[in-house]
């Protein structure tokens, strides 16, 4: 009797814990992260001319080293790439150098494993992983003005 008692007190505690409002609040946590994340990427792209490209190019790679949980496998005149995450919860980091123009655009982007599950569905890191991602895509055009003349 007494463990039915305790199974159903359980239960009680698990049902309250995943309530309507509960799960309406996550969800809409979720809407209100992925359109930050978009904001992000927007956010993660600038304009540089000839006479400065390169530093920032420069300052790109040194920006994805700090940030990326992984390790720079490729660096060279149109790309920066991390290796592919091993474990749930990492984050990773790439960018591109297209030409425009005089110059070029540079453009962050990142990923990290765990962030999603099936049929794109909030994974069981994804909080941990859109945190990151985007105060570090948000981050980065400040970070070249500060430290890159002409940005």
């Amino acid at each position: 009797m007494k463990k039915i008692a305790v199974c159903a007190l359980v239960a009680l505690v698990l049902t309250a814990c995943s309530s309507p409002e509960k799960e309406a609040a996550q969800a809409q946590k979720f809407v209100h992260n992925e359109a930050s994340l978009a904001d992000a990427q927007r956010n993660a792209a600038v304009d540089c001319d000839a006479a400065n490209c390169d530093a920032a190019w420069a300052l790109t790679k040194r920006y994805i080293e700090q940030y990326s949980d992984t390790s720079v496998t490729r660096a060279d005149a149109v790309a920066i790439d991390t290796d592919v995450p091993s474990g749930s919860g990492k984050a990773s980091f790439s960018a591109t150098r297209a030409a425009k123009g005089a110059g070029s655009t540079l453009t962050l982007f990142a990923q990290c494993r765990g962030m999603y599950g099936p049929d794109n569905a909030k994974g069981s890191d994804y909080d941990k992983c859109a945190e990151k991602i985007i105060k570090t895509q948000n981050g980065y055009v400040t970070f070249l003005r500060a430290h890159a003349s002409g940005q």
